[in-house]
């Protein structure tokens, strides 16, 4: 398992600019579909949200708001899964974090979801990267049409490259806080950043290139050439997706060799994802 995790995070980091390794991971990781399988949540099972249309240009997309009417925004970002159980689950706790947050998730595969390995990574690979950036500035925008002075954006893996990538590339943010992921410099060069950045790692993330420690130190050079507020976090212990707490998210993580489990770990970046959130949205 390791040995596949170390192969599919060369790729993790390629598939953000091309997709010449896709079938050679399909072939890695295709055995491992069927333990991987967890049930996306359907719009149905989640009341909390409220399922709004975002137009941009010539197309729109859903998505999906919770949280107090006139709070601070913040642009929650899927992982490869799309927009799946635990990206709510992420979104909803942010929404109840004091003092209080509007969340909102683009849905940047238009209602596809990966079910396993294999199906997610299929779909990132299909992303249209420059337009989901578009997706996050037009969903910043709303935020702002709607009730929120400020609007920060934060995402995990996939979601946290693209995190990055919107301090650089949509000036209407106010503040990012990504989890384990980092864009490639042909998406967008963090030392370009232009919004303060806060940023979380695993210090056992195996996705090299892409948010293991070795990406997470070139992050933090990158974002002190910036000259924008920074902090760079790596959390001892943890690995990949260490933010993923939910049954069916742990299962799904065990299932991929990532066995870590440190509550206090998650507890201590939502607490400074808190803090920074806080000082760089308050009105």
């Amino acid at each position: 398992m390791e040995a596949i995790l170390t192969r599919s995070s060369r790729i993790f980091n390629r598939s953000l600019l091309n997709k010449s390794t896709t079938s050679a991971l399909r072939r890695t990781l295709s055995p491992l579909a069927s333990r991987l399988q967890i049930r996306s949540m359907a719009d149905s099972a989640s009341p909390q949200f409220k399922k709004i249309q975002i137009q941009r240009d010539d197309t729109a997309f859903d998505a999906y708001v919770v949280g107090k009417e006139d709070a601070p925004g913040i642009v929650v970002l899927q992982e490869w899964w799309g927009v799946d159980f635990e990206i709510k689950n992420h979104a909803l706790k942010i929404s109840q974090l004091d003092p209080g947050f509007k969340a909102l998730i683009p849905d940047l595969y238009r209602g596809k979801v990966g079910l396993d390995v294999a199906e997610a990574q299929h779909l990132m690979e299909g992303l249209d990267w420059q337009g989901a950036v578009k997706d996050i500035r037009a969903s910043v925008n709303w935020l702002k049409a709607n009730g929120s002075q400020k609007v920060g954006v934060t995402g995990f893996c996939m979601g946290g490259a693209l995190s990055i990538a919107s301090s650089v590339l949509v000036p209407e943010v106010d503040a990012v806080v990504a989890f384990y992921g980092v864009p490639s410099s042909e998406l967008a060069d963090p030392a370009q950043a232009k919004a303060p950045v806060q940023a979380h790692f695993g210090e056992l993330d195996s996705f090299v290139g892409f948010s293991d420690v070795t990406a997470a130190k070139t992050l933090e050079e990158k974002l002190k050439a910036s000259g924008v507020p920074y902090e760079v976090h790596i959390y001892p212990g943890s690995a990949h997706a260490f933010m993923n707490r939910s049954p069916d998210g742990v299962k799904r993580r065990k299932g991929m060799g990532l066995a870590d489990e440190d509550e206090a770990a998650v507890e201590l970046a939502w607490s400074r994802f808190r803090s920074w959130m806080t000082c760089y949205l308050s009105a």
